[in-house]
């Protein structure tokens, strides 16, 4: 089902759900899908690359998980993985079908960090496999993927599974107290805003052959859903999330500047966004700009103040007489990381405690789908509606030829 427009204007919407107010429903130990209350929680790791290692050993320091196996397309990813974490070899899987011989394994939680071109597939076998879900952003690269996921969603709360997706900065109390404040009226009505997020990437070399062109996904549109779904969600997100709503239309531009040797996706995107009460969100992003600035903003104008955000750095209001943070500041620390850490440990409470509430999915369906619109307004160069997109419903399909299925 597409999320909905919601119609008060902007300055009185509330955030109904997020994780910093959910209310957690407390059930029997017996009845939280074979895991006991404050025992160990067995998981497995779909996708080993960089990220997925990385995330492994967060799982690893919370204390309150067993990684019990793993899969991969590439044999050396798996084997480094299992060695590291002490997975037998036998619940070591690759191949592009892997993830269904590991769903077949007794586990708890299915950890998806796999390509984003494959995250409904493989979240929809894990919650059909009866497994509670955690998934890396974004959830999909086209819109029939994100109504997967979103249908997923709402499945896994049926069969009491928790179904939970990593966005670090709706992790942070930084970003959970301004955005509470702003949804309660703190800088007023929402007058205009723009979300940023320059990145200088490097170069990479070319061509690239199928197993190649696999592990260089995010190099490609129809695995990644070029940038501005894959990286630039993360400061379309937070607009998002303060918006509270789905944009009406967008316009846009894009294009390659020559960054890459191999590859479809741009370079750069520039795309204005029409909300309801005529609000105006510009967005810009690149990553063809050596030294560029290192910051994932997000600024939000209000008739009494600002709401002002970055990745790195801050999630602050200006204009309160009475800052709740020392000296108004409200520095945070990297989100990166201590987003994780934030969403792994509140991961384990929904599936000890029994939440399936889900909050994470609608949020993240809508902001998916938000990118999925400046990415089509920055191919057309034309005026594009949300409903028009919707009523496309236009999927990307990736080549896999050449890759062992």
């Amino acid at each position: 089902m597409t999320p909905q427009v919601n119609k008060p204007g902007i300055a009185r919407r509330k955030l109904i759900a997020g994780a910093a107010a959910a209310t957690f429903a407390i059930i029997k130990p017996s009845l939280v899908c074979g895991s006991q209350a404050n025992s160990t929680v067995e998981i497995a790791l779909l996708g080993c690359g960089g990220r997925g290692g990385w995330i492994a050993d967060l799982f690893a320091r919370h204390g309150g998980y067993r990684l019990v196996a793993c899969a991969d397309y590439y044999a050396d990813r798996t084997n480094k993985l299992g060695v590291k974490h002490d997975i037998p070899e036998d619940a070591r899987f690759t191949t592009l079908s892997a993830y269904k011989k590991l769903l077949d394994r007794k586990f708890d939680a299915l950890i998806v960090q796999t390509p984003p071109y494959f995250h409904p597939e493989h979240c929809a076998a894990g919650v059909e496999a009866g497994k509670h879900v955690y998934v890396a952003k974004p959830i999909a690269v086209d819109i029939p993927g994100c109504l997967t996921i979103g249908a997923s969603g709402r499945k896994a709360a049926e069969k009491k599974l928790v179904f939970l997706v990593d966005f670090q900065t709706r992790a942070s109390e930084f970003y959970r107290e301004a955005v509470r404040r702003v949804h309660n009226g703190a800088i007023g009505t929402l007058v205009t805003g723009w979300a940023n997020y320059p990145w200088n990437v490097g170069r990479f070399p070319g061509p690239a052959k199928p197993e190649e062109r696999l592990s260089r996904w995010y190099c490609y549109r129809e695995l990644s859903g070029d940038f501005i779904v894959e990286q630039n969600i993360h400061t379309l997100d937070v607009a998002a999330w303060i918006l509270n709503a789905d944009p009406i239309k967008a316009i846009g531009a894009g294009g390659s500047k020559g960054l890459r040797s191999h590859g479809n996706i741009y370079d750069w995107f520039n795309v204005n966004f029409w909300y309801p009460d005529d609000f105006v969100l510009s967005y810009t992003g690149n990553q063809c700009t050596p030294g560029a600035p290192v910051e994932i903003t997000c600024r939000i104008y209000g008739s009494k103040g600002t709401i002002d955000t970055d990745y790195y750095t801050h999630a602050r209001i200006d204009g309160l007489k009475e800052p709740i943070y020392e000296g108004g500041k409200w520095k945070h620390g990297a989100l990166y990381t201590d987003g994780t850490v934030v969403n792994i440990k509140e991961f384990h409470e929904s599936i000890t405690r029994g939440n399936y509430e889900n909050a994470t999915v609608p949020q993240s369906v809508r902001s998916n789908l938000t990118a999925v619109l400046g990415r089509t307004a920055g191919y057309r160069g034309v005026p594009v509606t949300w409903d028009e997109m919707m009523k496309e419903n236009e999927r990307l399909e990736p080549d896999l030829t050449g890759l062992e299925a």
